[in-house]
């Protein structure tokens, strides 16, 4: 199904294919690098939501998944770094590799609480993978092993990623139009 570019959509920055190319690639890449290992991929929602599940149905090795869902407090488009867990993981990390999945990297902030967080639960490994990085934004330094693509400093919608909740549907990466954020 195909679907037209969404009328707040100024345009697209990645579109379904480019995204469904690079997600097999990092799924062949984390395949290779955890063969003979089953690790539990972090999912952290809810932007994550169609990343992961692309990502998991690529890879070629066994794998587990679990959610976490913090809440930044918010200032409009801006993160203000403050953390807190409204769903935590169901199950115990102990001795498992671990992936943390995430649709963006941007000030890092949330990463960094939680790395932070997740590493004092003793895992084997923790490795960062994420859909998006916006390196201009960020104010943490986070490690990110699996990343597929590097955007610029604009708001972006589609693929999981949400703007007042809505546009997570549209199956490509775009640039809202400045017009429908509110200052």
């Amino acid at each position: 199904m195909s679907h037209s570019i969404h009328p707040e959509i100024e345009r697209v920055l990645i579109s379904e294919q480019e995204l469904q190319t690079k997600i097999a690639e990092l799924a062949a890449r984390i395949s290779k690098d955890y063969k003979g290992r089953t690790p539990v991929f972090v999912g952290v929602l809810r932007g994550c939501l169609f990343f992961i599940a692309d990502l998991m149905k690529q890879l070629t090795i066994d794998a587990s998944i679990d959610f976490i869902c913090p809440s930044t407090y918010q200032g409009g488009t801006k993160s203000t770094g403050v953390v807190r867990l409204l769903l935590d993981l169901r199950d115990s990390i102990e001795g498992k590799d671990v992936i943390i999945v995430e649709d963006i990297v941007d000030s890092g902030l949330t990463m960094t609480y939680l790395l932070a967080n997740l590493k004092t639960r003793k895992p084997r490994s923790i490795e960062v993978c994420t859909l998006l990085e916006k390196p201009s934004r960020r104010k943490a330094k986070v490690d990110v092993k699996y990343s597929c693509f590097d955007i610029p400093d604009e708001f972006v919608v589609g693929y999981g990623l949400d703007y007042e909740e809505i546009y997570r549907n549209l199956p490509y990466i775009g640039v809202l139009k400045p017009s429908r954020i509110k200052k």
